[in-house]
């Protein structure tokens, strides 16, 4: 299984990779998120994906999962969309100022720095 999640998360840090390097304000931002949930995916798979156990620890159980990385993936997942919610209200902002969403017509130039 770890050799699954392994190929779906090098393809999801590919993905976003060419779409970071785009040119478009919009797939720079779903680039951005499919970074943030490749990076997930490998906290879960770092964590373990083994076993059977509750992340929980009650009184006379010895087997237990850690609920460490779900907890970081848990925080991860909330900081991600409050990013992407402001990356997205910033470009919605930016393309009705602008009138373009493409990064190379967002520069100035000589005339208007």
């Amino acid at each position: 299984m770890e050799i699954l999640m392994s190929i779906l998360i090098g393809f999801l840090f590919m993905a976003a990779v060419y779409l970071i390097l785009s040119r478009s304000l919009l797939r720079i931002i779903i680039g951005t998120g499919l970074l943030s949930h490749g990076t997930h995916l490998l906290l879960l798979t770092m964590g373990g994906l083994g076993g059977k156990s509750a992340p929980v620890l009650a009184d006379g159980i010895t087997d237990y999962a850690d609920p460490l990385p779900q907890a970081l993936i848990l925080t991860a997942i909330v900081i991600s969309f409050g990013v992407t919610a402001f990356s997205l209200v910033l470009a919605y902002r930016a393309y009705k100022v602008v009138g373009t969403d493409n990064m190379d017509l967002m520069k100035g130039n000589e005339d208007n720095d």
